[in-house]
């Protein structure tokens, strides 16, 4: 109770006044979004803040129900980043070491769809560089199969590589974009399952300008 309380607090108190006050958000379609779990929300990946933006894109009623999936790692590496991380960001760890490989790594993932839970993906795995589309890795397909019944929404998000690219540490201003698509489903197949998913990104990230400085 204590943990969702000072979840609440900390996005309705720093996130979500940094997003309107840092951050120029231009959301186009955000009725697309997923109103209820289970659901997963799949995205590139720039930034620190892209799971952060599109958590507010849910309002602080759903908040409970969003849970960003990534790196254990990368956000479990110390007993306070672990905690913060879970308990106040809502991360589901995905368990990537060669160890998680002898057991189900996506057990975490199959418990959270299976509460009804809203799971944000980023199928590039790591931030990559500032605005630009990355190889997408198969991960998503397997939870897709598994949950063929699933809705996936794709979203594209320009803007936001300028605002804290990878090794920043600081804020800077900067109008950002936020596209959502049409929601799709396990196609039978991991190849059509992969190219619909690309596909839908690239068509999102052609409906958005590009200024000068891309």
């Amino acid at each position: 109770m204590l943990n969702n309380i000072l979840r609440y607090l900390f996005f309705m108190l720093v996130v979500n006044p940094m997003v309107l006050i840092v951050i120029g958000l231009n959301v186009r379609r955000r009725q697309l979004l997923p109103k209820s779990g289970p659901a997963v929300v799949v995205a590139n990946h720039n930034s620190h803040l892209d799971a952060l933006t599109l958590m507010t894109l849910f309002g602080l009623r759903r908040l409970k129900d969003v849970h960003p999936v990534a790196a254990a790692d990368y956000f479990l590496r110390s007993p306070t980043s672990a905690w913060f991380s879970t308990k106040i960001l809502g991360i589901i760890p995905l368990d990537r070491s060669p160890k998680a490989r002898s057991g189900d790594p996506l057990a975490p993932v199959c418990d959270a769809l299976d509460n009804g839970k809203i799971l944000i993906l980023f199928p590039e795995g790591s931030r990559g560089e500032p605005e630009q589309l990355e190889e997408f890795r198969t991960g998503v397909a397997h939870i897709a199969k598994r949950y063929p019944d699933v809705p996936m929404t794709p979203v594209f998000m320009h803007g936001l590589g300028k605002v804290l690219p990878r090794g920043e540490g600081l804020l800077v201003p900067f109008f950002c974009d936020v596209f959502v698509g049409e929601s799709f489903k396990w196609t039978n197949d991991r190849k059509t399952f992969m190219a619909t998913l690309r596909e839908s990104v690239e068509s999102l990230s052609a409906e958005c300008p590009r200024p000068d400085w891309d």
